[in-house]
């Protein structure tokens, strides 16, 4: 198995990176965010944790800057309905942390905005995970912060945004901006520089 992957991006695709290690390039599938930051770091090697998706008919690489992304992707993907490509795209739609606070909260429209992702699945991802992510301490500041996230969406929503534009730049907000009429004003400002 690959567990982990350092060194040189000798090509970038659309939703992969080609990385060079040991002479052999591997296709790695991953996130716009991991996209965006491994771009930034043209001159150093890249260090990405990764997992070995087998098929029948194919072999497929994830790869993710955090361990704690991975082992998200790794749960998802052990849920009935929930494919490698639709764990990536929950994993695109939001930061770890705001995934993390909608299953405790037990909010499923917020994973039902991911595309590849219906209700039912929505509802079997909060079940099948919500007690390995805990409940308790902290749940009623996490589902105040999912609120304020969630409306934050809408008001991009309203003022004209699509939805994939409004995720992107809602996970470009500074974690030091807090505040909904902060982060609003940022998400707009980071809109507006586009």
């Amino acid at each position: 198995m690959i567990a982990r992957l350092k060194g040189d991006i000798i090509f970038r695709g659309e939703k992969f990176v080609v990385i060079e290690a040991g002479g052999i390039g591997y296709r790695v599938f991953v996130l716009p965010e991991t996209r965006r930051v491994l771009a930034k770091q043209e001159k150093e090697p890249a260090e990405i944790w990764t997992h070995l998706h087998v098929r029948e008919d194919a072999q497929e690489l994830y790869g993710f800057l955090h361990y704690q992304e991975l082992e998200f992707f790794e749960r998802l993907i052990q849920i009935s309905g929930v494919g490698p490509r639709s764990a990536m795209n929950v994993l695109a739609a939001a930061p770890l942390d705001t995934l993390r606070k909608a299953i405790a909260a037990g909010d499923a429209s917020h994973l039902t905005r991911v595309s590849g992702i219906g209700r039912r699945t929505a509802e079997k991802i909060i079940i099948e995970l919500r007690d390995s992510l805990g409940k308790g301490a902290g749940h009623e500041a996490g589902s105040a912060e999912l609120r304020e996230e969630e409306d934050i969406f809408d008001a991009l929503a309203a003022l004209g945004y699509a939805a994939r534009e409004s995720r992107e730049v809602m996970q470009k907000i500074s974690p030091e901006t807090v505040g909904r009429e902060a982060r609003l004003k940022e998400a707009l400002r980071l809109l507006g520089g586009k």
